[in-house]
């Protein structure tokens, strides 16, 4: 399964990347997890919040692979537990698509992005710093293949 995570914001602290990609490299055979930064959109008193997000959004969407399962991270998703996303990703595995995750900006998600989404996904009720959400994911995913393969990270 290839995991693509399509994320507004770029120029990331280095502990940002490494704790993202400590995780994408730990997955096994099968499923692969890559991270496409997409540009914060200018804001000014020309350029108001909804155009910038709605520029934000067509660029998240034009990197999302063709036929892949959109799922938009939203503070409004449903909160999965780490086993049941397991579950939803051991269901997409068997549909053979890919999953794009779709990760908004300073000013969250277009209304786009939204519509696009098959499922929403928050996270928590916390509002978190997109670059540690990034790794919450990362981790997270890694979680579901480990249960998913029986493999002893998950011991809760």
């Amino acid at each position: 399964m290839r995991i693509r995570m399509l994320a507004v914001g770029t120029r990331r602290p280095r502990w940002e990347e490494e704790g993202f990609h400590q995780y994408a490299r730990r997955l096994g055979a099968g499923w692969t997890l890559e991270l496409r930064e997409i540009a914060v959109a200018r804001r000014s008193r020309s350029v108001p919040v909804e155009r910038a997000r709605a520029r934000e959004g067509e660029r998240l969407l034009a990197g999302v692979p063709r036929g892949a399962r959109i799922i938009a991270l939203d503070v409004r998703g449903q909160s999965w537990s780490s086993e049941e996303l397991a579950r939803r990703f051991g269901g997409w595995l068997g549909d053979g698509r890919d999953v794009a995750l779709l990760i908004g900006g300073p000013d969250g998600l277009a209304p786009e992005c939204l519509a696009s989404a098959e499922q929403r996904w928050s996270l928590s009720a916390l509002t978190l710093p997109h670059g540690l959400a990034r790794i919450v994911v990362a981790e997270q995913i890694y979680r579901a293949w480990s249960l998913l393969n029986r493999h002893p990270y998950h011991r809760a």
